[in-house]
Order: structure tokens, then C-alpha cells, then sequence
């Protein structure tokens, strides 16, 4: 018996309507793809899908209070809590350059975590930055 499994592609902005026919387990045909993209997007999603994840972590020594982060490399769609969840209590201190490495092998996942932003540190230790923030008026 043959199953069929509709998914949208994710691997290119076209957003193509995805056809899998699965036999016995095993991908016999993919189709409604227009790009390469769209038939490994299909394996792979059926096979072991995959996530990329970006969210922000605490850096309470930078002038902003949140650092945007994300990961290298997708990691398995049902590791995702865990890597959310592992990122939600992370705290760094700044400062933190663009590209630089927030925490490898997050989660067990073995894929690593950098920063998507530079972030300086607060330029006078005691000020807020509510206060760094106020405009004379």
C-alpha cells in the first residue's frame, strides 16, 4: 500500500507543495518540488527533520539586556525544547563579537551556538540603562 505524505518545502522561499509516496517504510517518490532543494528537504524531513533555532540569551553586562543568538547547524526537530530551553537560562557577559561561540554542543545536540550580533558592554558601571537611555529635555 502505497501512503502519501503532503508537506510544504522550507528550503527556499518558493514554498513548494510537497509530495511524498512512501513505501514499506521507504521514500519511493517525491514530488511537486522545483528545485533540488525541495526533493532533499522532503527525504530529509521524512527521514530525521531538523531545525535551525535563534533566540536571544541574557547578558546582563552588555548595554542591551538580550544577546541574538542561533545555532551553526539544524539540530533534530525533537531536541528543539531542549536547545530553547538550555538558551532561555544561559547568562554571558559581554562583550561579545558577531560569529563568536556562545556554547557548543548545546543541549547534547553537538552542534554549537554563536552570537548573531555584537553586543559592547555598558559603557559606566552604576548607570542603568534606563538612565543611558533617558533624553535631556
Amino acid at each position: 500500500m502505497v501512503e502519501k505524505i503532503n508537506l510544504t518545502c522550507l528550503g527556499c522561499p518558493m514554498g513548494c507543495p510537497l509530495q511524498l509516496s512512501i513505501v514499506d517504510g521507504e521514500i519511493r517518490e517525491v514530488t511537486g518540488y522545483e528545485c533540488k532543494r525541495g526533493e532533499a528537504y522532503a527525504k530529509q524531513e521524512y527521514t530525521d527533520p531538523r531545525r535551525m533555532v535563534s533566540t536571544t540569551v541574557s547578558c546582563p553586562t552588555g548595554l542591551w539586556p538580550r544577546l541574538p543568538v542561533k545555532t551553526v547547524d539544524p539540530v533534530p526537530k525533537d531536541r528543539v525544547p531542549a536547545v530553547v530551553q538550555v538558551l532561555h537560562t544561559l547568562e554571558v557577559k559581554a562583550p561579545i563579537q558577531m560569529g563568536q561561540i556562545i556554547l557548543a554542543n548545546v543541549a547534547g545536540t553537538g552542534v554549537t551556538v554563536i552570537a548573531t550580533r555584537s553586543l559592547p558592554e555598558m559603557p559606566e558601571a552604576g548607570k542603568t540603562r534606563a538612565n543611558m537611555l533617558m533624553v535631556d529635555s
